[in-house]
């Protein structure tokens, strides 16, 4: 998939698999705010797209900077094997700009299905370029069978993305649309 930035120069290509319940992805994100960057990860989810990893890469003003963002059974959460008490219990990461993570909750609570009721999640948001990793208290509202409306509690931010079929983000309003037709995922190789 490939996405183009909306609010800003930026554009992400990734790698996506979605087999069963789990999903793996790897991709680059180009960008220049504040200062150009080039963002490298390795997203892998367990079963139910609960995540397990979300390694980084950034190259930035001639340095690189990375970051290992796990998540352990009992929920408790590491950056570089630093305990993250503030996520704990979050089932879930989100990478600053991208619509991918916007994936996991959606299709772990079925929330394109008829019927389906709103959630909030506690997210271990990572912030880009920097890297650093920050609690985000977010709501997500189902509206039909290709759209949820996407509330970021404390920052009075609320947007409806909308999906494919696969539960992926096709257009984050203000922040990125994808480009490309609608690949096939579940069962694909990345």
């Amino acid at each position: 998939m490939i996405w183009r930035g909306l609010d800003d120069w930026r554009a992400e290509a990734t790698h996506v698999r979605i087999e069963d319940d789990r999903l793996t992805a790897t991709g680059t994100q180009l960008g220049r705010s504040p200062e150009p960057y080039r963002l490298d990860y390795s997203l892998r989810t367990g079963p139910g797209f609960v995540t397990e990893t979300l390694e980084l890469s950034v190259l930035r003003g001639g340095g690189l900077k990375r970051l290992r963002l796990a998540r352990r059974p009992d929920g408790s959460w590491t950056a570089d094997d630093r305990p993250l008490p503030e996520v704990a219990g979050g089932m879930d990461c989100d990478l600053a700009n991208s619509p991918l993570t916007n994936t996991m909750p959606v299709l772990r609570e079925g929330l394109l299905a008829a019927g389906a009721a709103p959630g909030d999640f506690v997210m271990a948001w990572v912030a880009v370029p920097d890297l650093t990793v920050h609690r985000s208290d977010q709501r997500y509202e189902p509206i039909d069978e290709r759209h949820v409306r996407y509330v970021s509690q404390g920052r009075e931010f609320v947007a409806e993305l909308e999906y494919d079929d696969d539960g992926l983000v096709l257009n984050y309003p203000d922040m990125a649309e994808r480009v490309n037709p609608q690949p096939t995922l579940k069962g694909s190789d990345p």
